[in-house]
């Protein structure tokens, strides 16, 4: 298993061509597989259920067959009971009168005369005592042969029950052999017990091998007054007669058919290796404790004799209901496994075939599957160019699928990398150009507030005619100024901390517009509100958020001169967060402006309308709450700025200090 791992491994590592090809394959290869197998099971499962249902016809045709049998020998000896020649001379020729008996001889010969096949048939007229009074012993082919008086069988079972009972009896009986050498019969009895893979160790009844097993059918006789004068029997012998198993065969087109005397075969159409009938071979030991042990019908794969067959055995019961015999019926499982294997070979040879042609096909295939990926190589080539610095080198997106994806996925990422690296300097400057203000700021402060404070007491103190209040009052408001750009100065270097609250972006807006049309008195500028009613309450610094709105506000203002309309909208979006759009229709921004928007000292104003510190302020506390600001415009038609804030800050965010812009640890700071 570890080397077919690693051989895999090694494949997959290889050519993509080679991989499909094997995939193809290998996945055809099983799929075809558990087919071809699944096909084979269903036709195995459909052939055996065929075949036992093949030899269950079978069995129901030769016990049929065989009860017929029965019947007959049953009507056989009620002719012969119920005849009253036989009746008249019974008594007679039990006493030895001799035309008496010739009368019954003939009588019996004229009643069963080609009423039944068979090389064995019997019939017999005993007195009251169960003594053979007269009888005959008939073969199919004709022959008769008068039996000689004397011998008792009123020991016989079934004759006894004959003498005691007022019924007539047709079963399946054992003679045993001293009965039969009255008659003659014995030596057609006598069959030679082999040896027999998987018998039982011991037969199964004693008598085996010298009794006999017979249909036998017995009738009482009476006289017209109702005595007991004998009985009437008849009986075919299987011992060693074929007729009825090559009936059964013939008639039913039954594949093989077996008597059974116990567990020995005494007439069969079961052949042996040497091409002879397997008389003498016993019944395996497992099905005889389920047919002869338990009495019930056995059914399925059996050992017979040398092979495995389809079988089906049915107990043989004589007339007190005890199991005597067995009568078989059964096929091959050689045919039936020939025929399965000659289609399992035809299924997997099919099989084999289409395997084989989906690796043939399968290369052309793979090769045109394959064709896109060679686009992943002006991929590759752009991401070394990528490594080398050059991110502005872009894979071209010629082919679809996946691959297209691929490529488009990857100018994806390096426009992203270029715009993450532009904030990451940007972010830099700012850091650089906040420790620098701070600094500066400071140092700037302290000599204004002096320079303010004598330039506005000389002032109070000169009179108002003086000639030098004109240039005192340029002073004051100069330093004023200053004050303003270095108070801009310090905001924009103090911006490291969130104090986080619930904050209402709507009151905001809505106290901002309030005091509005107090600030702009030059110009008519139409303030609408699209705001979303759903609009949930956010955490965050409200004085920061103010500023930054009022900042927008008066941007937006002042870029319209002519006056105008400024529109503020709000939703909930994206998933948890919120967007504010803050849209003038003034002069717009120009394009090569844009790019250059937020960074600090940048101003599209005239001088001395302000230093540029305005939106670097805004960029920086919106970063601070997590957020995002852009801003899209067109010149002549307006100014939008798009604000995305979290509903909810981050635990990092709230209530701690936080350096706004990152600061390198490198004594050179990167300043673009």
């Amino acid at each position: 298993m570890k080397t077919f791992m690693r051989m895999l491994r090694e494949l997959y590592s290889g050519p993509y061509q080679a991989a499909l090809v094997f995939s193809f394959t290998f996945v055809a290869a099983l799929t075809i597989a558990v087919g071809a197998w699944a096909i084979s099971t269903t036709v195995n499962n459909y052939l055996s259920r065929a075949m036992n249902e093949r030899v269950a016809r079978d069995a129901h045709l030769a016990v049929t067959f065989y009860d017929l049998r029965l019947r007959e020998m049953s009507a056989v000896v009620s002719q012969l009971a119920y005849d009253p020649t036989i009746a008249d001379n019974l008594k007679a020729a039990a006493s030895g009168d001799t035309a008496a008996r010739q009368a019954l001889e003939t009588e019996i010969l004229n009643k069963v005369r080609g009423g039944m096949p068979g090389e064995s048939y019997f019939v017999a007229i005993l007195d009251s005592r169960g003594v053979i009074t007269a009888g005959a012993l008939l073969s199919a082919g004709g022959g008769q042969t008068i039996a000689t008086p004397g011998g008792n069988w009123g020991g016989l079972p079934i004759v006894r029950a004959a003498l005691a009972g007022e019924t007539i009896l047709a079963s399946t009986e054992i003679i045993p052999q001293e009965y039969l050498v009255n008659i003659n019969l014995d030596q057609q009895a006598v069959v030679a017990l082999l040896d027999t893979p998987k018998a039982a160790p011991q037969p199964y009844d004693p008598r085996e091998g010298t009794a006999g097993l017979a249909i036998f059918g017995a009738a009482p006789i009476f006289d017209p007054d109702g005595q007991r004068l004998g009985v009437a029997i008849a009986f075919h012998m299987f011992n060693n007669d074929f007729t009825i198993v090559d009936q059964i065969k013939d008639a039913a087109q039954i594949d093989t058919v077996t008597i059974f005397l116990g567990d020995l075969r005494v007439s069969t159409n079961v052949m042996t290796e040497t091409g002879e009938r397997a008389v003498g071979t016993r019944l395996s030991q497992e099905v005889a404790e389920v047919v002869l042990q338990q009495g019930t019908e056995y059914v399925g794969e059996a050992f017979v004799v040398n092979q495995n067959y389809i079988t089906r055995y049915e107990p043989l019961r004589d007339h007190t209901g005890q199991v005597v015999g067995v009568l078989y019926v059964g096929t091959p499982q050689s045919s039936f496994t020939q025929l399965l294997n000659t289609l399992t070979e035809q299924i997997f040879l099919v099989a084999a075939i289409t395997i084989l042609m989906t690796f043939i096909l399968a290369t052309p295939v793979s090769r045109f599957i394959t064709r896109p990926l060679k686009d992943l190589r002006e991929l590759v080539y752009a991401s070394r160019r990528v490594i080398e610095g050059d991110l502005d080198a872009r894979a071209s997106v010629t082919a679809g699928g996946e691959v297209g994806l691929v490529a488009k996925s990857f100018n994806n990422m390096l426009d992203a990398l270029r715009s993450t690296r532009e904030q990451l300097i940007h972010s830099e400057n700012l850091a650089s150009l906040g420790q620098l203000a701070a600094g500066v700021a400071h140092e700037l402060n302290n000599p204004l507030a002096t320079v303010l404070l004598y330039s506005e007491s000389m002032l109070k103190e000169r009179a108002e005619a003086d000639p030098d209040n004109k240039d005192l009052r340029t002073i004051v408001s100069e330093t004023k100024r200053c004050k303003r750009i270095v108070s801009d100065l310090l905001n924009f270097a103090r911006q490291n901390q969130v104090v986080a609250q619930p904050t209402d972006i709507h009151a905001i807006i809505d106290e901002l517009l309030e005091i509005a049309p107090r600030r702009i008195k030059t110009v008519k500028v139409d303030f609408v509100k699209d705001f979303d009613p759903n609009l949930p309450i956010i955490e965050g610094d409200p004085i920061q958020l103010r500023q930054v709105l009022s900042n927008l506000l008066i941007n937006a203002v002042e870029a319209m001169p002519e006056g105008g309309a400024v529109t503020i909208c709000t939703r909930t979006e994206p998933p948890g967060m919120i967007t504010i759009e803050i849209q003038d229709t003034g002069v717009g921004i120009p394009p090569e402006s844009l790019n250059k928007l937020f960074a600090p000292f940048f101003t599209t104003k005239p001088m001395g309308k302000g230093i540029g510190l305005g939106l670097s302020i805004v960029y920086g506390i919106v970063k601070m709450h997590s957020g995002q600001i852009r801003a899209k415009s067109q010149v002549n038609k307006g100014t939008t700025f798009t604000i995305n804030l979290p509903i909810h800050l981050s635990p990092s965010r709230q209530d701690a200090p936080e350096n706004r812009f990152p600061v390198s640890n490198d004594k050179k700071t990167m300043i673009g």
